[in-house]
């Protein structure tokens, strides 16, 4: 069953190059998955085959979510080589780039000293139907189905909390006799004016098959 949650959607385009997670609230799309299992606050779960727009910044984990985030929000919200038209709302106009509708989570994960950021695309679309960015910083890939062990939590996600529930989260992978294929993935569903309490974080671990 496809989920829906409560995350960022709009800024004004032309404020867009200074955009810092400042997007209002609204009902997203989020990836579908099959729960396989549930212990606790930690899931197994199969993710669908997906689209995700992809763009690699170096930085410390903060500062490159911030500048991976903004360089794919410009692909989302017009910045891509399509010429169709889309109506827009709040205030009603009109525009001759395609824009994408925002998706629930933002991630990234580490490689070295760089950080992938991504963005899963729409499930309407297909590979061939996706604009084209403008950006060659932006990238589109198909990421074929894959299982992932999942650890869920509230609160701010700074460097102690993801440190310690990465710990907790790959505690119960060596317990459980599963192995990890990839570096840990983290992601986020909230702005962040939102009440630490109310918060939605995740760090996600592929699983080898």
């Amino acid at each position: 069953m496809r989920k829906k949650l409560v995350l960022l959607t709009g800024a004004s385009l032309a404020g867009l190059a200074a955009i810092s997670w400042s997007i209002l609230g609204s009902d997203v799309e989020t990836p579908d998955y099959e729960l396989i299992s549930k212990t606790g606050n930690i899931e197994v779960r199969s993710y669908a085959p997906m689209i995700v727009a992809e763009t690699t910044v170096e930085g410390d984990r903060e500062e490159a979510i911030q500048r991976g985030f903004r360089i794919i929000a410009d692909y989302i919200f017009g910045s891509n080589r399509s010429s169709e038209k889309v109506a827009m709302t709040a205030p009603v106009t009109q525009q001759s780039s395609h824009s994408i509708a925002m998706t629930a989570p933002v991630t990234q994960q580490a490689e070295g000293n760089l950080w992938k950021v991504r963005f899963v695309m729409p499930s309407k679309y297909r590979m061939e139907s996706l604009p084209q960015p403008v950006n060659s910083q932006v990238v589109l890939v198909q990421v074929p189905e894959k299982r992932f062990a999942a650890i869920r939590f509230s609160g701010l996600a700074g460097k102690t909390s993801l440190k310690n529930h990465e710990a907790e989260l790959r505690q119960f992978i060596s317990e459980n006799g599963l192995e990890s294929a990839n570096s840990p993935e983290y992601a986020f569903y909230n702005p962040p004016w939102t009440l630490p309490f109310m918060r939605r974080n995740e760090i996600l671990v592929e699983l080898a098959s």
